[in-house]
Parts: C-alpha cells; structure tokens; sequence
C-alpha cells in the first residue's frame, strides 16, 4: 500500500510541473511569435510550488526523507534509538496538524476579506488554498497514521520492527537506493536495444 500511495504522489507531483512546463513553453512563444502574454504563468508557478511541496512533504514521509539530526543517534543504546524513533514520529505527526490547522484560518481569512492574487487574473485566493489545504492534511493523515502504527508497535513491545520502520537513513542506505536506481536505468536500454535489434533481424 506505501509504494502504491509513493507512486500515485510522485505521479501527481511530476503531472503539476509537466503541466507547468507547457504553460511556460506557449508563454514564451506566445510571446515571441507574437508578443502575446497569457499573463498567468508566474502566479500558476506559485500555485504548482506551493501544492507540489505539500506533496512532497508526504512523499518525503513515506520515504524517510525528512532531515534528522543524527550526529549522536548511532552512539545510543538501542531503547534510547526506539523512543527517539517514536518522539520524531509523534513530533512530525504535532506539527504536521499544526500546518494543517493554520492553513484552515488563512482560507478564512481570504474568504472573509475576499482576496484576491495582484496579478491580472485576479484569482480568488480562496480557491488555490484549498488545493493546499488539501494537500496539507493528507500530509497531517499519513503522519499521524504513521505516530499510531509506531505507537501500536512501541506499546507491544515490537522496538525493532519500530526501528526499522523510522530509524534515520544513514548514508549506506542512500548510497545503496542511488546504486539500485542506477542498476534499473541502465539495465532498460539494454532491453531495449535488444528488442530493435531482435526486430531488424526478422
């Protein structure tokens, strides 16, 4: 279920920007071709920005990407090890609601003053912050899933299970990941020349 939900966050957040990029691409030549501008393309930059980095912000949970200050991490016994793996999760579960939280006040503040972007569309604010808002809680969602499971796994005595779930990646397993990624990559082309090279046979 992680690497189904990992995929379809990584498939939206890459749809956003490649949608963006298009915008951009007819903008400039919009403006080139015919010194036309749609007028539009640095506010929806700002829009992708802000929802594409509260999609990350889950991809990076799920993936145990959230930076941690591991200096003194190693040099602990393994029950100190399993309550600061329980506190991060706990933690970034709190502030995770919290962004959540004051999200919800800032739409009501633009709906209230009914405001609007500055710039010439005139974008009714309330509309792109729901997006945000959206993305935000099910940042809030999955981390505070994650602060339950490990608070399930902590109370019933499954600290290495726990460990293994929210231990800080060390640089052997980030070296590992970009080694494997390197493998699979190089590994398609070959496929591929195969199969051209099969087909000019026959």
């Amino acid at each position: 279920m992680k690497e189904n939900i990992e995929r379809w966050l990584g498939t939206l957040f890459g749809l956003i920007f490649v949608g963006l990029s298009l915008v951009i691409a007819v903008e400039t030549a919009l403006r080139k071709l015919f010194n036309v501008s749609l007028q539009g393309a640095d506010e929806l930059g700002g829009y992708a920005l802000a929802i594409g980095a509260t999609i990350a912000f889950s991809m990076a949970l799920l993936g145990r990407n959230h930076i941690r200050v591991d200096v003194f991490y190693d040099h602990f016994p393994s029950p100190v090890k399993t309550l600061l793996n329980w506190l991060s999760a706990l933690s970034l579960a709190c502030f995770a609601g919290l962004l959540a939280w004051l999200a919800w006040f800032v739409i009501q503040d633009s709906r209230n003053y009914q405001s609007v972007a500055q710039t010439p569309w005139a974008t009714p604010l309330v509309y792109p912050q729901s997006i945000w808002l959206v993305g935000l809680m099910l940042f809030g969602l999955l981390a505070v899933a994650v602060a339950l499971y490990a608070s399930y796994l902590l109370f019933t005595g499954r600290s290495a299970q726990l460990n293994a779930m929210l231990h800080p990646r060390s640089t052997r397993e980030e070296l590992k990941e970009e080694l494997d990624d390197l493998q699979v990559r190089s590994v398609a082309p070959q496929a591929g020349q195969v199969v051209v090279s099969q087909a000019g046979v026959a």
